[in-house]
């Protein structure tokens, strides 16, 4: 059984567990655009990282290289 929160318009407070509930779909939907967009945002994050750091391999191989070719081997 669901009770209304006094005051309230979107919440209700389901007898059994004692939870509040928002029932507002574009409150719902809001909430799932934000989450999806900050996992978006994590995997962009992530993915600059893992350029950054093929690059500075990349880089360390560069000097390597230049080296042995400076040093004549």
């Amino acid at each position: 059984m669901k009770q209304k929160v006094e005051g309230q318009t979107h919440l209700v407070r389901d007898s059994k567990t004692n939870c509040i509930i928002n029932t507002s779909k574009s409150q719902y939907n809001e909430y799932i655009s934000r989450r999806n967009t900050q996992g978006e945002e994590k995997q962009k994050i992530q993915q600059l990282e893992s350029d950054l750091a093929s690059m500075k391999d990349d880089l360390d191989e560069i000097k390597l290289l230049l080296r042995s070719l400076a040093n004549g081997s």
